[in-house]
């Protein structure tokens, strides 16, 4: 009995998560953008459901690639990743030990960030096919001459996303273990039901904020577009991406936000996900509030250029710290 409990709550939390993360981009275009810059905007099943759908009848093709394959498989592999992360903050998969802790959750949000780098290293060409005419930012086919094409500008940019830009998040996340003394999920939950949530202090409050600021870069939001900047020539590592594989960027991308949404709820509120019990509907609630947030501040955004991105993360990050020391204390 406990077996089929335990697998309903899971597979249905999954189920569930999958659905209302569909709706998740429309919400953030639809109520937020569009009523601030005071036009209609898309329906609500545009950017989630429906865009993902037209990409999945799309001709498949194979692209300018040096491994064509694994290209392809690289939004593929990031929505796995993301949905293993959301498998492992379900409370019935505690018993995991070490992979349900806050150290596999770094470890399995980094490889979803790497996944951008390697988009951009792989490819070779800005519309999926080959040009005709060299592809390339810099460079000539002559030896010992670098040569690097406009996707590296790409991947370059994950790797800044990846060495700096992700601080925030994971500083944020161990707040909690700061101020609950322990890297698993089961301990961190089990100190909020007893002291209450770690929002509703000092620390809390602050790495709160981090989190957020954070969760917006790791979704490349403006200002923190640094993956997709739309005024340089080259948009980002999954420009190139077409079909049902550019369906995957899309549905990846809403499946983000609820897990993202998810962890905050368990860091900071001591809720895990789980479709039986009634808390869940508080994770809900998170998993709504935080992309309308997120549409408001970046509809009244510039976007950061390095000067601006670098030192804005610096800051945030130190505050995330001097919450941590706050949480210690």
């Amino acid at each position: 009995m406990d077996f089929i409990y335990s697998l309903i709550a899971v597979i249905g939390t999954l189920v569930v998560a999958f659905i209302v993360s569909l709706f998740l981009p429309g919400l953030e275009r639809k109520f937020i953008h569009a009523r601030i810059q005071q036009r209609v905007g898309p329906p609500l099943t545009s950017p989630g459901i429906m865009a993902p759908l037209k990409f999945f009848f799309k001709k498949t093709i194979t692209p300018e690639s040096s491994m064509p394959r694994l290209y392809n498989a690289l939004p593929l592999i990031s929505l796995i990743v993301v949905v293993v992360i959301l498998f492992f903050l379900i409370p019935d998969m505690y018993f995991a030990g070490a992979l349900a802790s806050v150290i596999a959750l770094v470890g399995f949000l980094k490889v979803e960030e790497i996944m951008y780098m390697f988009m951009g290293s792989l490819s070779r060409s800005v519309l999926s096919v080959r040009m005709p005419f060299p592809d390339k930012a810099r460079g000539a086919a002559h030896p010992e001459v670098h040569q690097s094409f406009f996707e590296d500008l790409s991947s370059l940019r994950a790797f800044r996303l990846i060495a700096f830009g992700s601080f925030p998040v994971y500083i944020a996340m161990f707040v909690a273990v700061a101020m609950t003394g322990s890297i698993y999920l089961q301990d961190i939950i089990a100190y909020q039901q007893v002291h209450g949530p770690v929002l509703f202090s000092v620390a809390g409050v602050l790495g709160a904020i981090v989190f957020f600021i954070g969760y917006m870069i790791l979704l490349n939001e403006y200002p923190f577009a640094i993956l997709k900047g739309k005024p340089d020539v080259v948009e980002g590592p999954y420009l190139e991406y077409a079909a049902k594989y550019r369906a995957y960027v899309y549905i990846t991308r809403g499946f983000l936000m609820f897990t993202l949404a998810t962890l905050f709820s368990v860091l900071f509120l001591g809720i895990a996900p789980n479709i039986l019990n009634p808390t869940f509907i508080i994770t809900l609630i998170v998993a709504l509030l935080f992309p309308m947030l997120m549409a408001v501040f970046s509809a009244f955004s510039p976007i950061f250029t390095y000067k601006q991105f670098y030192p804005t993360v610096a800051g945030v990050s130190i505050i995330g710290v001097v919450a941590i020391i706050a949480a210690l204390l």
